[in-house]
């Protein structure tokens, strides 16, 4: 079993690419799994809660600087990010509009995952996952507004309630699982990034099943789209590595790296749907999920193997 764990959690960029081709090539394989999107968002973040304690996020609320940090980093240079990259790209129009809206959105609440699979600080990413989703309501508005001259409504109720249900509750339920039964929980320690991975993977079919006949539509204009998303994810990348400055160790690095980088594509289309604009300002947004679901996991696995070779890493 423990091999066959491991098995899935060092393979997950060979899973990913996998998952990505089934859904392009077997969409309905992804729409089945697209009303689920909730419920396996609030499982992934219950099994990564169950990995810290109380404890960990006392330490976390200490720090109030950290969440000032993050905050800096999420939403100024990757918003400047999205909009020199949708430019570069696109010119003007929906398209680059929408690559302006994908550098301004929260972290994506898949993000703990991969800073647990990087042996970076899940408490610290969890924590400032959170407060980052929770004020993304009542910033993106006023940035995209300056960002494009185009006004967004954001459906403040709707993204508070799934803040709620699929971030909040879950963390809790995790966390006091872990406090309460530390020994119990902690023996299923090898088995929780095996599980996160598997439930990483159904999210990335139930993205791109869904998104498939866009993403396909495009043809070979698809190209300009998918390399606005990749540079912006590597930007993601470069931004978060300046936590070098402040951060305290490797794990927190790791922690900032994945909060910066990943971005919460699935409120785009929310956003742009409330406000009356073309559709096709959600696209960017699509891409960008499908490029970071792949990105990420490889980078993961670099800073994993990194850090085991590192002289005194633990």
């Amino acid at each position: 079993m423990r091999d066959a764990l491991e098995l899935i959690e060092n393979n997950l960029l060979l899973l990913a690419i996998g998952a990505t081709t089934l859904g392009l090539v077997f969409p309905a394989a992804g729409i089945v799994l697209e009303p689920a999107i909730g419920p396996l968002l609030a499982l992934l973040i219950l099994v990564i809660s169950l990995t810290f304690d109380a404890g960990a996020v006392r330490i976390v609320l200490r720090r109030p600087d950290r969440q000032l940090w993050a905050f800096g980093l999420v939403y100024g240079p990757m918003s400047l990010a999205g909009w020199l990259t949708g430019r570069l790209f696109f010119g003007t129009g929906p398209l680059a509009a929408g690559q302006a809206l994908v550098g301004m959105l929260p972290t994506d609440v898949s993000a703990p995952l991969l800073v647990l699979l990087a042996r970076g600080n899940v408490a610290l990413a969890a924590v400032l996952n959170a407060v980052n989703t929770a004020v993304s309501p009542f910033v993106i508005p006023f940035l995209f507004l300056w960002v494009t001259g185009l006004e967004l409504t954001v459906p403040v109720g709707a993204v508070v309630f799934e803040l709620v249900l699929v971030v909040l509750v879950p963390t809790v339920i995790g966390v006091w699982l872990r406090t309460r039964f530390p020994a119990r929980v902690s023996r299923l320690d090898v088995a929780w990034p095996a599980l996160g991975s598997v439930l990483y993977l159904a999210l990335l079919l139930a993205v791109v099943g869904p998104n498939a006949a866009t993403i396909l539509g495009y043809g070979w204009s698809a190209v300009p789209i998918a390399l606005a998303a990749l540079v912006l994810n590597l930007i993601g990348y470069a931004v978060g590595m300046t936590a070098r400055l402040f951060a305290a160790d490797r794990e927190e690095l790791i922690a900032f790296l994945f909060i910066t980088s990943k971005k919460e594509f699935s409120i785009a289309a929310a956003f742009v749907a409330a406000s009356g604009l073309p559709s096709e300002v959600a696209v960017p947004a699509a891409f960008f999920a499908v490029v970071q679901m792949i990105t990420s996991p490889l980078a993961a696995r670099m800073l994993a193997k990194s850090g085991r070779a590192a002289p005194g890493a633990s």
